[in-house]
């Protein structure tokens, strides 16, 4: 709780109508998943910050009700998965019949998903499942869908880890009927397969190409942090699915956060020092300043 009211402002920052993101980046096995989701049946002190986010911004919304503001949300939730997009909202019988049977370790789905940026800043996915939500209670039960469906193995690394990236993104369009005004916000929460060093995880077969992608796609997102610190012509977002997907939460139009997790036993050293090496490089980039999105008057629209 003292970590999310750190971040609360960026959170309140959709409903004011920004692009706003906020990612977990470290080692597989320092607690990535559970910082964003919390544990299975989490008490109020332990709750993750995508359920702490929801609440605060449903929460906000219902007070501005009293200034003439009326919101409407709607999410979805996808997942990276050796470099294909996997739609996480969609029931777990669907899920099975979407996915090429061709063998067990085939996650590959039959269904086309492309990333797309358009003119406003915003990044869509197509044909991801789009669910109209109107409380916290509806987006918790979400939340543990795509908690069933998302693929995580067993390494030597960690006896549970996620084997794909993963994006929950809300759509929250608000519009006021005193003044006229109308915002258009999105909050991506971002919770990024851990990096694993091959030769601790002793990965083999199918767990070898999940961790080969795994780390080419971090490697993309460092090339971008880097290229971004530097100031370069040329951002190499296409590098991979994941720095297309977070293109506009990288390249300026966005506010943006990023958790670093380390792991506390000394034996990680070596990889939470590289987690904190990174950590310096994106605290020292400067990604522009975000601008807000859709924000109109009505009556000057019509």
């Amino acid at each position: 709780s003292e970590v999310f009211v750190e971040i609360s402002g960026l959170v309140q920052s959709s409903l004011d109508g920004y692009n706003t993101c906020i990612f977990t980046y470290g080692q597989t096995g320092s607690g990535k998943t559970y910082t964003m989701e919390g544990p299975d049946h989490p008490s109020e002190s332990d709750v993750g910050m995508i359920p702490r986010a929801v609440e605060q911004i449903f929460t906000t919304a219902e007070h501005l009700k009293s200034q003439g503001w009326n919101y409407t949300f709607k999410c979805n939730f996808l997942e990276i998965y050796n470099e294909t997009i996997n739609d996480l909202l969609i029931s777990p019988n669907k899920r099975k019949q979407s996915l090429n049977n061709n063998n067990n370790d085939n996650k590959k789905s039959n269904i086309k998903y492309e990333i797309k940026h358009n003119k406003n800043g915003k990044t869509i996915v197509t044909n991801l499942t789009v669910i109209n939500v109107n409380n916290p209670q509806k987006v918790h039960e979400l939340l543990a869908i795509a908690s069933q469906n998302r693929i995580v193995g067993k390494t030597e690394c960690n006896e549970r880890s996620s084997r794909s990236h993963s994006a929950f993104q809300l759509y929250i369009e608000g519009v006021n009927e005193i003044t006229n005004e109308k915002v258009d916000g999105l909050l991506n929460l971002i919770d990024l397969a851990g990096s694993e060093r091959l030769s601790n995880s002793k990965a083999t077969n199918q767990r070898l190409k999940e961790t080969q992608n795994i780390n080419k796609s971090l490697f993309s997102l460092g090339d971008c942090i880097s290229a971004l610190a530097n100031k370069d012509s040329h951002i190499p977002y296409r590098n991979s699915k994941l720095t297309y997907l977070l293109q506009n939460s990288l390249g300026g139009n966005s506010k943006t956060l990023m958790f670093v997790n380390i792991s506390p036993s000394v034996s990680d050293f070596n990889e939470s020092l590289r987690s904190l090496r990174f950590a310096t490089t994106v605290n020292n980039c400067e990604i522009g300043t975000a601008r807000k999105g859709g924000k109109i008057n009505l009556n000057k629209s019509n």
